[in-house]
């Protein structure tokens, strides 16, 4: 019988996909390999270290040979995860991707700036929804129901951890992206100054 695509756990030979899922899909949701020339920085921020310091929160769609065509990832305690990120992640990538000298000059260099600052995640008005999440999903694996099911064993697996509320943060020009957590039952919040992203919360509950 021919395996078939669905939802597992993420394991430690996926990553790779991941990276590879991550950047191409980093420009608002389309692919960002020509603006980053190191392919590897964005998933340094926003996929692999999550995946290294909180693997049971990170789950991927199979596409049923075993390849991650889409995941979702994140942490239970945004605090912790940064000062883990601080101690155990940067240093492992802080030489190959070094903080830029000066102002930012590329996209690149911003991204950089934004590897070495994790603490810009922890926000006094997000402590009521301590867990943050990343999903994406290649093109083609898009607007089948793996999002939401992706969505739905993230938002139950933090809530057997006692977990009450989730937030994330998403590029506000993103309208289909926004669209989709709308669908989920995820709300605005504002923070201060949020620049060119937007924070949505929600409960970790399955009923909303």
């Amino acid at each position: 019988m021919t395996p078939l695509p669905g939802l597992r756990p993420y394991r430690p030979e996926d990553s790779a996909a991941l990276s590879d899922i991550c950047i191409r899909t980093a420009a608002g949701g389309g692919d960002a390999r020509d603006i980053y020339p190191d392919h590897e920085l964005v998933p340094s921020i926003f996929a692999t270290p999550y995946a290294e310091l909180e693997p049971d929160l990170a789950f991927v769609v199979d596409d049923g040979t075993g390849r991650a065509v889409g995941y979702i990832l994140g942490t239970a305690d945004t605090p912790r995860f940064v000062k883990e990120y601080r101690e155990r992640w940067l240093p492992r990538v802080a030489d190959r991707f070094p903080l830029p000298e000066g102002p930012p000059r590329s996209p690149a260099d911003e991204m950089a700036a934004l590897l070495h600052d994790p603490e810009r995640m922890v926000l006094p008005e997000l402590a009521g929804h301590p867990a943050h999440l990343h999903i994406d999903l290649l093109p083609d694996w898009q607007r089948k129901g793996y999002g939401k099911g992706l969505m739905n064993t993230f938002l139950a697996a933090l809530n057997a951890k006692g977990v009450e509320g989730v937030h994330l943060s998403m590029l506000t020009s993103n309208t289909p992206a926004r669209a989709f957590y709308d669908r989920l039952g995820f709300t605005e919040i504002h923070v201060p100054d949020p620049g060119p992203v937007t924070y949505l919360v929600r409960s970790t509950r399955a009923d909303l």
